[in-house]
């Protein structure tokens, strides 16, 4: 068997509660425990107070230290086949010694979405401009494609992020992987029930808190478009639900607006299914939004923009509405809220949209191609030149500057002992 040991590095502890990249990362590890295959996760992030219990559902966890070389230890008791870094950054801080210890085991990037691309459009917005491929092209996506070519393969969660990586980077198609959300739509295809439009009431917008595109998001509902709506629909409430809300937010909450911050959902999509129409006024972002899908699996429509959309089905198709500016939005989103008619069209388009991220295709495609990517390693590497010469210039740099920092630590340490 090609594969047997799987180690996850992860960014964060799995949170599925709290965000899209918990959910995505949850489904990844059950998808590789369902294969027989043995999963441990690690980590050097501190445990949120909403992390999963992984040893539950039989994946070993460890914590993990940066720059330090008691991951060297770690990495050959682990023996894996297959190492996953949880975005770039690991993959910068622990990927050389990934290669120099496990150089047989196959490197695979997630990389939850392209981070350099969120941060050209935060700073793009900030300055009130369209993004330039200038802008896009900064010292974020030098450490991010590289770090893309440094591994066997990257899963990339959007379609458009997918095909910016080949257009405007030149990534060769064989390093990369579209992979989207993998959801249980079973249900919505055979049409299961839901709260019809007069058992529902009331606008939710979800999203955590952390999260700077999702934190923007609420401050634009908060100063332009909710008052707009809350014109039109005076007894209207939104409630906003989201993981770790700072007091900046909580102070927002003011119910004589009908503006209700209530923090983080034990059970979004109870949550979801009770609501009449989602709102995610995203007006920077990158990837796919988990908020939108898990509204489509709810069939409640929602209003959102062209970079919530982006990614996930035709624009002509979405289950409810898009705009982009504060009015137009405001206006959909009463329309949507107050016309049946228009609410059940909307529903009607989830079906469709929902088939792209079906894990019943998605996932026995996925393990395909990494076993076939195992299986032919040799020659994979052999194509990936530019991969390979990122790997020992970086290999070099990073296992220097680690060195360093361990070292210094270690001096730090040894003081203080004296003291």
């Amino acid at each position: 068997m090609l594969i047997q040991r799987v180690l996850v590095i992860g960014y964060v502890w799995p949170e599925p509660n709290s965000s899209a990249a918990g959910q995505h990362m949850m489904s990844l590890l059950t998808l590789f425990m369902q294969q027989g295959w043995s999963v441990s996760f690690a980590s050097p992030a501190v445990q949120g107070e909403h992390k999963v219990n992984l040893t539950e559902l039989g994946i070993s966890e460890h914590s993990i230290a940066l720059n330090c070389s008691s991951f060297d230890d770690f990495i050959l008791s682990q023996a894996p086949d297959v190492v996953v870094f949880d975005r770039f950054m690991l993959e910068e801080q622990f990927g050389w010694r990934v290669a120099k210890h496990c150089p047989n085991a196959l490197r695979l990037l997630d990389t939850e979405d392209m981070h350099s691309l969120r941060d050209a459009r935060h700073r793009a917005f900030k300055q009130n401009k369209d993004m330039t491929e200038s802008d896009l092209k900064g010292d974020l996506a030098l450490r991010e494609v590289a770090s893309i070519y440094r591994c066997d393969l990257s899963l990339i969660i959007s379609s458009v992020e997918h095909t910016l990586l080949q257009k405007t980077f030149d990534v060769p198609p064989y390093l990369l992987y579209h992979c989207p959300f993998m959801l249980d739509v079973e249900d919505i295809k055979q049409g299961y029930p839901s709260l019809s439009f007069s058992q529902r009431q009331h606008f939710v917008s979800i999203g955590n808190f952390r999260h700077e595109p999702n934190w923007n998001a609420v401050l634009w509902l908060k100063s332009e478009i909710w008052p707009l709506i809350r014109q039109a629909l005076p007894t209207a409430e939104l409630h906003i639900y989201g993981a770790y809300p700072p007091p900046k937010a909580t102070q927002l909450h003011n119910p004589k607006q009908g503006f209700h911050i209530k923090g983080w959902a034990q059970d979004a999509k109870a949550v979801m299914a009770n609501a009449k129409v989602c709102l995610a006024p995203l007006r920077f972002g990158a990837g796919i939004k988990g908020k939108l899908a898990e509204a489509m699996l709810c069939n409640t429509p929602s209003v959102t923009t062209t970079i919530g959309a982006e990614g996930m089905c035709d624009e002509a198709l979405w289950p409810g509405a898009i705009a982009n500016n504060a009015k137009e939005f405001a206006q959909k989103a009463v329309a949507l809220y107050q016309d049946e008619g228009l609410w059940q069209r909307g529903q009607q388009h989830i079906q469709q949209a929902l088939l792209g991220f079906d894990k019943r295709t998605i996932g026995p495609a996925l393990i395909s191609h990494i076993i076939e990517t195992k299986r032919t390693l040799s020659a994979h590497r052999l194509k990936n030149f530019t991969g390979s010469m990122l790997q020992h210039h970086h290999h070099k740099s990073t296992q220097y500057m680690a060195q360093w920092i361990e070292a210094k630590n270690r001096s730090i340490d040894n003081s203080k002992d004296h003291k």
